[in-house]
């Protein structure tokens, strides 16, 4: 299940105002908007949300209620996005709706999302059309003809400054989106030549999102400034500054410029914004705008939870697999490891040396042989050797069981003890740095948790982009877990797992630290900073649906809290009506093999009725497993 929080959003909202009117007030920062900014100071900064962040229904109205005294509003980059964004804002005239995306189309223009902006400006909401192909241009001119509605327009830049992350193809040169510069000095001198040069206002750029160095955020604020300061003064009536997104969160807590994390905090972020354009304004000679953001990662990401249960486990451990060998070796009628009951594992931890093998022994008898005495006598001044010479007997055993020289029990006999062998190395060589080739192995012998969710459907960058999210056990927290594990999702595909987590000094680990599992007993696990675009992102791989999601809220008193509300998640029916499985057609079908196996006799009345009714409940349940 998701567990909610908006009041964090509340949070990071007022955060976010407070670091830009620290900033303004620490620059002497005068936004010319309007001599009510003398009184209204928040007009210097009025941050949007990008829908696209989360489409959440009720996490809108929370950000729009929450963000109503700073005047926040919301960003739209597509036509659903935009019908939402004017549901929502209506009544909020003060709060901006930043109209992105493309909106053009060469062959069969689409007016639908011009024409609905125009309109939205018409009921009273305060959207600016963001111009980001040339060929849109012509359209909002049209429109406007038609419509007889005076737009506000601005223009996306597309900055030579790159953003050096995942993110970076959104900046540069031959960055995905914006006008170059060229062609915003075309929209100028077309704007002009119409009469409607009054109606370009807002000046956008966006690098990319999870910027992790301040200084990338440095030299586009100096860039995108000048670029503003130069529309001013080709006589735009400039008010408006749009930075984009990009205001990063610490996912590692390693406070570097690393991918998972920024070496700036929020406030570092306004600061820079704003004293860039006090710099270029003072030397252009160019009224100071009212700045916009389009923060989502930074104001949205913590208010989730994604909270999971553990299934069960693929445990390995040296006497896991010493267990396994005194099963081999107890049980099989010819093996070698046991003589005169002195067997691998018989009232120890560790087999005793063996005899040496007869002269007619073959190959396969051998080399277990030879591979037990290793293990034997495997301490800590010849560990490294003893796992060198075991790595090439597993090598040899493959082999010979490829060509039919060793049985089934032998080989698996040769994969138990190479798998205590391995553990018995791991534990001789704590506290050591370890070469490449003792971590790859230390990391190759974690435990594998069973997890019931699906990282295709939840946490989608888990696997897509390689993105850490911070992983905690939720119970059990007075205790020092004692098993290193990776988590492997519920989805019959290889990449739904996670085995990369947040380590020391925010280095990437292979394996995550939990708890032993006891039985009977439930073990929950919590994801956390996914309360941006995992949701939107996700997939219905396998036919998982969307979790339970449960919104909370504070109350009054010591740590109380309110469940404000619940949205079941998907079940199995609806998930499948997606991809145009109807429950009734498949529950008919299913009725009519019933009614044709009771008449040949294959099914009684009863066991083709218990069958029905077994499927229909299945349909309206949960896709996910439940106690």
């Amino acid at each position: 299940m998701v567990l909610r929080f908006p009041e964090i959003v509340q949070h990071r909202i007022r955060q976010l105002n407070d670091c830009f009117n620290n900033a303004i007030a620490k620059f002497s920062y005068q936004a010319s908007f309007s001599f009510l900014l003398i009184f209204f100071s928040t007009r210097h900064f009025q941050g949007v949300f990008p829908i696209k962040c989360n489409h959440d229904r009720y996490l809108l109205e929370d950000i729009v209620k929450f963000g109503d005294q700073c005047k926040f509003g919301l960003e739209a980059g597509s036509k659903p996005e935009l019908l939402i964004a004017i549901a929502k804002l209506r009544g909020s005239k003060d709060a901006l709706l930043i109209c992105n995306g493309y909106k053009a189309f060469i062959c069969d223009p689409d007016r639908v999302y011009i024409e609905s902006v125009l309109l939205a400006r018409q009921l009273g909401v305060n959207a600016i059309i963001v111009l980001e192909q040339m060929e849109e241009l012509e359209m909002v001119i049209q429109a406007c003809r038609i419509l007889k509605v005076r737009p506000m327009v601005g223009v996306r830049a597309k900055l030579s400054t790159r953003h050096t992350g995942h993110w970076g193809g959104s900046s540069g040169d031959k960055g995905k989106f914006g006008l170059t510069v060229t062609e915003i000095v075309r929209v100028v001198y077309t704007l002009r030549k119409e009469g409607m040069l009054d109606c370009l206002q807002l000046l956008h750029f966006h690098i990319g999102s999870q910027i992790p160095s301040i200084s990338i955020i440095k030299e586009a604020m100096r860039e995108g400034s000048h670029i503003f300061c130069e529309l001013a003064l080709m006589g735009a009536p400039m008010q408006y500054i749009d930075v984009g997104g990009g205001l990063g969160i610490d996912y590692d807590g390693s406070k570097t410029q690393s991918s998972a994390s920024t070496n700036y905090s929020m406030q570092n972020y306004a600061n820079d914004v704003v004293a860039a354009l006090v710099d270029a304004c003072i030397l252009k000679g160019v009224a100071q705008p009212v700045i916009i953001s389009e923060s989502g990662r930074a104001l949205a990401s913590h208010h989730s939870v994604l909270v999971f249960d553990v299934l069960s486990t693929f445990e390995r451990s040296e006497n896991t697999s010493l267990a396994n060998l005194e099963v081999l070796t107890n049980n099989s009628p010819y093996s070698q490891l046991k003589d005169n009951g002195r067997g691998c594992c018989a009232n120890s931890n560790r087999p005793p040396c063996s005899t040496s093998p007869a002269a007619d022994q073959d190959p396969g008898e051998y080399l277990l042989h030879t591979f037990e005495k290793v293990y034997n006598t495997m301490d800590e001044s010849n560990f490294r050797e003893s796992y060198s010479d075991a790595k090439q007997f597993k090598s040899e055993i493959s082999s010979l069981f490829k060509l039919g020289c060793l049985s089934l029990e032998q080989r698996a006999q040769a994969d138990a003890l190479y798998e205590a062998l391995c553990h018995r190395v791991v534990a001789l060589c704590k506290g050591e740095d370890l070469p490449d080739e003792l971590q790859e192995l230390r990391d190759s012998l974690a435990a594998v948790y069973h997890i019931n969710l699906s990282v295709f459907r939840s946490a989608p960058d888990a696997w897509a982009i390689d993105q850490i999210f911070p992983i905690i056990p939720l119970q059990r927290l007075t205790e020092k877990p004692t098993v290193q594990a990776t988590l492997a999702d519920l989805t019959c595909d290889s990449d739904g797992k996670f085995d990369r987590f947040i380590g020391e000094n925010g280095e990437v680990a292979a394996a995550l630290p939990v708890h032993e599992l006891r039985k009977g007993e439930p073990y929950l696990m919590g994801l956390f900073l996914g309360g941006v675009y995992q949701e939107v992102m996700g997939s219905a791989h396998n036919l998982f649906g969307g979790t339970n999601i449960i919104h909370n809220g504070s109350s009054s008193g010591r740590g109380g809290y309110t469940i404000e509300r619940v949205i079941r998640g998907q079940t199995m029916e609806e998930v499948m009506r997606a991809v145009q499985h109807v429950g009734d057609e498949m529950t008919e079908e299913l009725r009519r093999e019933a009614e044709d196996a009771v008449a040949k006799g294959h099914l009684s009345v009863e066991e083709a009725q218990a069958l029905l009714v077994n499927y229909k409940r299945s349909l309206g349940s949960y896709t996910y497993l439940s106690r």
